[in-house]
């Protein structure tokens, strides 16, 4: 059976190309635009792996990560954040968060799946 990824991101122009990817890489791509969204989507799907965004309208991917992991059900649930956001302590805080690994954009994709590759494989 595929595994799900979730992409957690506002900006089209990421999650069009990523979303492509990841398809043609056989997984199988819910999106979120918002962090509630997103929320929502892992409550519902329970997805493999979300790919986060740190900025998003209403609830940031910080928080969404805190709330995800809070949860006992869903702690399993694999979180790589994909963000803008490269500074130390930007990257320091998404690991306390409870992240399983932290790109930064610009990335390339051979990065990315190798990330989400090694990260799908701790399951």
């Amino acid at each position: 059976m595929a595994k799900q990824i979730l992409i957690v991101d506002d900006e089209p122009n990421i999650v069009v190309p990523i979303q492509f990817l990841m398809e043609q890489q056989g997984y199988n791509v819910l999106i979120a635009e918002r962090g509630d969204d997103a929320l929502e989507l892992i409550y519902q799907y329970k997805p493999d792996l979300v790919l986060l965004d740190i900025m998003l309208p209403g609830i940031d991917g910080y928080e969404v990560c805190e709330i995800v992991r809070l949860n006992p059900d869903y702690r399993n649930v694999k979180m790589i954040f994909l963000t803008a956001k490269g500074r130390q302590v930007d990257i320091a805080k998404g690991m306390a968060v409870g992240a399983d690994d932290y790109i930064t954009k610009p990335y390339k994709n051979a990065e990315l799946m190798s990330k989400l590759e090694e990260v799908l494989e701790t399951t």
